[in-house]
């Protein structure tokens, strides 16, 4: 089997579903919506980390309260357009070039009328 080497390696192949709403959310629901990509600021796949979200908080004996998780859950959702826009696959690879050829173009323009206005 050939991989992409945009194909990340497992677990990070693994799809993760978002989280059902609920009135008590885990900090693992929170990880949920981060991994499903519901929070736009990731690649919907399953993050391996070395320590679960709000392990720091529980270890320091403040383990986060399930209002404050459902606040974040609602803070990090992001809006369908702004998951859209995201692109985490690369499907418009055309956005970087054309940015590049419109700063080219812009340089071009001001150096042409620096070069041609009279000193």
């Amino acid at each position: 089997m050939v991989f992409r080497s945009e194909d990340p390696p497992p677990p990070g192949n693994l799809r993760v579903d978002t989280p059902p709403g609920t009135e008590r959310p885990t900090t693992a629901m929170l990880k949920g919506d981060i991994d499903s990509g519901r929070t736009g600021d990731k690649v919907p796949h399953y993050d391996p980390g070395l320590s679960q979200l709000g392990t720091d908080d529980e270890a320091a004996g403040r383990p986060p309260s399930p209002e404050r998780i459902a606040a974040a859950r609602a803070s990090e959702a992001a809006r369908p357009g702004v998951r859209a826009s995201a692109d985490p696959h690369g499907r418009r690879g055309w956005v970087m070039p054309a940015f590049v050829a419109f700063i080219a173009a812009a340089a071009a323009t001001i150096a042409l009328v620096l070069w041609l206005s009279p000193a």
